[in-house]
């Protein structure tokens, strides 16, 4: 059946996007995955489909409005649905390569993209909506947070990424990150390939990439390198 996603936005043209391109969109075309987009203004009940209004205790902006987010949700994702419930929010978890695998590994997720200030918490309470962010920055709207989402869990699905060690020794997957590539010229403005990975000795190509990633990953993430160490003892 593939891995189901369910959009809940304002802006549903916003989906597939760049997800029906590239391995994504081949990955759409063959059925491995499916996306859906649902409007709650689709449930809401004056004639001018209004989703929000003002935030109690005064302040600036609008908030979605928990009834009309719900009802939404409640159709797309009743109770026997098992997939997760996720909201992309700046105060969610952190989206990483493990919980991207862990996503990719189930039947799919239901992803609510907010607008505005915020959505209801009553809302997130009632659904127990999982929140997730994917770095500590604002965006207008959860779209692009959900596009991330889906583009980090998709490629990990079966069949996707043609070679599967291409997945295998990506940046995080290790703990580490990613050691350099190089390719055809063997010259490039006075910079040569490293002789080691011309030399076909494959352990020693190895060795060396380990060291790079290792010095990588010490230079750039000491946060991730001491989580490595850690790990090694």
């Amino acid at each position: 059946m593939g891995f189901k996603a369910s959009v809940l936005t304002l802006y549903p043209d916003m989906f597939p996007g760049v997800l029906g391109q590239a391995l994504s969109g081949k990955a759409l075309a063959r059925g491995d995955w499916s996306v859906q987009a649902h409007n709650p203004r689709d449930y809401a009940t004056d004639r001018h489909r209004s989703v929000d209004d003002t935030p109690s205790g005064g302040g600036a902006g609008m908030v979605l409005r928990a009834d009309i987010l719900a009802k939404c949700l409640d159709d797309v994702a009743p109770v026997n649905d098992e997939r997760p419930k996720l909201l992309m929010s700046p105060r969610g978890k952190p989206l990483t390569q493990a919980y991207a695998r862990e996503l990719a590994e189930g039947p799919g997720a239901v992803i609510v993209c907010g607008r505005f200030e915020g959505i209801d918490e009553r809302v997130i309470e009632a659904r127990q909506l999982q929140e997730v962010s994917i770095g500590d920055y604002i965006l207008s709207g959860g779209e692009v947070a959900a596009t991330v989402l889906l583009d980090s869990v998709v490629r990990l699905l079966p069949g996707v990424m043609g070679n599967k060690e291409s997945g295998e020794t990506e940046s995080f997957e290790t703990g580490l990150l990613e050691h350099p590539h190089y390719t055809r010229p063997a010259e490039f403005e006075g910079r040569t390939i490293p002789d080691v990975l011309t030399g076909g000795n494959h352990r020693l190509i190895d060795e060396w990439r380990l060291e790079q990633s290792k010095r990588i990953t010490q230079e750039r993430r000491p946060d991730l390198w001491q989580a490595y160490l850690e790990k090694q003892k």
